[in-house]
């Protein structure tokens, strides 16, 4: 083979393998996206599951001394009755955002009964919801980072071309609703 045969073969090969490397690393990127956004959801869902099994028990404790408050226990076993029909991102937003709002009420008018304020047990399920509340916060942060480096790269070229090929759709982020960034009206006491 002629050297210049043999330095046009060789360069075309490279560009071939390298242009087939550069693919590949757009099409794994793709792959690697997806699954951050499926352990990035699967990361909140256990921190709702969480939240969802102290309910029952702030509920119990509430109960008792809270008679008269029939309709916040009410909103709250309708909060949580709503997520059986829920299918998107959104609807489950939606839904979990109407829990979370329903349970800080239980939480606000709880804490104006003095036996609740001063029950240690009432006490530690408030702190214990309250930290799952800013980890399911930060959570949420972290999948809609990932969901918008996702849709961010579906838009771009050459990458969008790829994504086509794989029938790939943007994610939906994990939006709260316009209810939960209304000020909820509610006055803090310090208690002594």
């Amino acid at each position: 083979m002629h050297p210049a045969e043999l330095f046009w073969t060789a360069t075309i090969g490279f560009v071939v393998v390298g242009s087939l490397g550069w693919l590949l690393s757009i099409y794994n990127g793709f792959i690697e996206l997806r699954n951050q956004i499926g352990r990035a959801w699967a990361n909140i869902d256990v921190l709702l599951k969480q939240r969802h099994d102290e309910v029952p028990k702030l509920v119990s404790i509430c109960e008792g001394h809270m008679a008269h408050e029939r309709a916040v226990f009410d909103r709250l076993s309708d909060a949580r009755a709503a997520l059986a029909g829920v299918r998107s991102v959104k609807q489950r937003a939606d839904a979990e955002g109407r829990v979370g709002r329903a349970l800080g009420d239980l939480i606000a008018v709880a804490e104006a009964v003095p036996e609740l304020r001063s029950s240690e047990t009432f006490r530690a399920l408030q702190q214990r919801v309250s930290e799952l509340e800013n980890r399911i916060a930060d959570r949420r942060e972290f999948y809609n980072d990932v969901v918008t480096i996702h849709n961010t790269r579906l838009e771009q070229l050459p990458d969008a071309w790829i994504a086509q090929g794989m029938r790939l759709v943007p994610a939906e982020h994990y939006r709260i609703a316009s209810v939960e960034r209304e000020d909820p009206g509610i006055e803090w006491r310090r208690s002594a």
